[in-house]
């Protein structure tokens, strides 16, 4: 399995890092099925609190709006974009899944009828020159958890994940008009 990660991604995942410190944290990662056995994160939530030094515990009530507003941004289209996995960091260890994380994440794909089909732990932490190393595995029922490349991609020009451009008009005469020349900034 091969995992794109933009920069913009890796950028956010920092400064989470940089302001945690010691502590790990983690989240959720949202994705989207670009070809066979090839995903793009999309996008990550970040929960700051319950964790130490050796241990993060998501909770999920504080993700559930970050899903619901990934998929009314990309349609509800649950087959091109949906939840891929889980992330957390390890500030004082290798960036590898401890015996914990294996065991959570096996529970996560085997847990009843409404199971991801897979599921991806991605483990980061800040290296030296405070830039980001990862790890990540992919989990399946019934199966050995396998490793997972992560490449480093810019996000495709017409990004349909990111949330809609405002389009800022100008009055010309009374009443609404557009200018020729449309001003457009960041929702």
């Amino acid at each position: 399995m091969i995992v794109s990660l933009p920069p913009d991604l890796i950028a956010k995942f920092e400064k989470a890092l940089s302001r945690a410190g010691p502590r790990e944290i983690g989240g959720v990662l949202v994705g989207e099925h670009v070809a066979d056995a090839e995903f793009r994160i999309v996008d990550i939530s970040v929960q700051h609190s319950g964790g130490t030094v050796s241990c993060f515990v998501r909770k999920p009530e504080k993700h559930k709006g970050f899903i619901k507003r990934f998929f009314r941004r990309t349609g509800a289209d649950y087959t091109r974009f949906n939840y891929l996995g889980e992330w957390h960091s390890h500030p004082l260890y290798l960036p590898v899944p401890s015996a914990v994380d294996f065991a959570q994440m096996q529970q996560i794909v085997e847990d009843g009828p409404n199971a991801p089909l897979f599921a991806v732990l991605l483990i980061v932490r800040l290296g030296e020159h405070k830039r980001i190393d990862f790890g990540a595995m992919a989990f399946t029922k019934g199966s050995a958890p396998t490793p997972v490349q992560i490449r480093v991609s810019e996000r495709p020009d017409c990004d349909p994940t990111l949330p809609n451009r405002l389009i800022a008009w100008r009055w010309k005469r009374p009443g609404w008009w557009p200018s020729s020349d449309v001003n457009r900034s960041e929702a």
